[in-house]
């Protein structure tokens, strides 16, 4: 049985990243975006999001940093298209709680996808939404950081650098 990975949220962060779900890896290890074909560290460093090239065993530390890290469905697999319409439905709603309670500044989708099966839109821009789906918040989204994505880094990196402006605002 693979086990979930804890989230790491607080109140008033300025940014609370949303990750479709954890990985294999992230479940054997205990930490987000663990595969060794996830960008994701790499992409905040290199986006000045972080002041380092964190390592997915320090992912609690991006709390210091006034960011966070959850998943729209807790259940592990080794790929995102494993996951069921009902677990969607179900993640939606927690979520939202979670987004209603901790009251983020922002929240950053981790993928395009995610933020379609959060919100219930079709058609998603990258970047800054016109609307958050809970008032009070910022929704952005932008895509994944896995290593399946066929988009350059530098242009996933440039995506992540408007998210750092915004944090700046």
């Amino acid at each position: 049985m693979l086990k979930p990975v804890n989230d790491h949220i607080k109140e008033n962060l300025k940014v609370l990243f949303v990750g479709f779900n954890p990985s294999i890896r992230s479940s054997e290890t205990g930490h987000h975006f663990a595969n060794p074909n996830n960008r994701f560290w790499r992409i905040l460093y290199e986006a000045g999001l972080t002041p380092r090239r964190f390592d997915a065993a320090e992912d609690a530390k991006l709390l210091e940093l006034g960011m966070g890290i959850t998943n729209i469905v807790a259940r592990p697999t080794k790929a995102a298209d494993e996951i069921t319409k009902e677990e969607y439905i179900e993640g939606k709603e927690i979520l939202r709680k979670k987004i209603e309670q901790l009251k983020p500044r922002i929240v950053c989708f981790v993928g395009k996808g995610v933020y379609q099966e959060y919100s219930g839109l079709k058609t998603v821009p990258w970047g800054k939404q016109e609307k958050a789906v809970v008032s009070g918040t910022i929704d952005f989204v932008a895509p994944s950081s896995s290593g399946l994505v066929r988009m350059k880094i530098e242009e996933i990196v440039e995506i992540y650098k408007k998210l750092e402006v915004l944090i700046n605002i």
